[in-house]
């Protein structure tokens, strides 16, 4: 099969943001004409779809990348930003995929060209942005949960990862507390109480990966 085992999971759920920009590029494009590409997208989930948890792909799983792409459109979807994809699947990541959505979305690429991006900060504000924040650090502060790291919030272009352990945390660390949280439910809860805290300010929530979620 041209699919190896390691893929049949392929993402499903994608943003309305993304689904738009792919609806209007693919109609356009004259290169579409010209191949003998099916008119199939394929997206692809980054963690735990096409590597590890944070961990870099494998030789066999490009291959099998570079084989779809021959006959289908391809694209992945992560919430990590670009670096961070670069590290996993490589420097020429863009290069790989026709489409690249990096940030669940908030940034979007074809062909290694940048589209469209959105700021948190343009939509929030320094002041709220702040306000958000502190809520999350005096919330973090307050959990009794077995190990703490560094980095518990990070900021990309279009949104937070908040991580209740700390992205600084090893690889053994980051299982266990996947682990722990599927008993303790950490990450659902804080996501409860920032959805009851900020109810009126739009933000939407996604809990993904091990130790961590997205605010967008």
């Amino acid at each position: 099969t041209l699919l190896c085992s390691q893929c049949v999971r392929v993402f499903a759920c994608v943003c309305v943001r993304v689904c738009a920009c792919i609806q209007g590029t693919i109609a356009m494009s004259g290169e579409q004409q010209q191949s003998q590409k099916k008119n199939i997208l394929v997206l692809f989930d980054v963690d735990g779809t096409l590597t590890e948890p944070r961990l870099p792909i494998k030789a066999d799983m490009l291959g099998m990348l570079e084989r779809l792409r021959q006959v289908v459109w391809t694209g992945m979807v992560g919430g990590s930003d670009l670096p961070k994809q670069q590290e996993q699947i490589g420097p020429d990541v863009l290069q790989r995929f026709d489409f690249c959505f990096p940030e669940n979305g908030l940034q979007s690429y074809r062909d290694a060209e940048l589209l469209s991006t959105q700021s948190l900060f343009d939509y929030l504000g320094e002041e709220k942005l702040q306000e958000f924040i502190n809520f999350c650090l005096h919330y973090i502060a307050d959990l009794k949960i077995p190990v703490k790291r560094g980095t518990f919030i990070e900021f990309r272009s279009g949104m937070l990862n908040v991580s209740p352990i700390g992205r600084n945390c090893s690889q053994v660390e980051r299982e266990a507390f996947f682990a722990y949280d599927k008993e303790a439910n950490i990450r659902k809860a804080f996501v409860e109480a920032l959805q009851e805290r900020f109810a009126g300010w739009n933000l939407k929530f996604s809990i993904g990966g091990l130790i961590s979620f997205d605010v967008f």
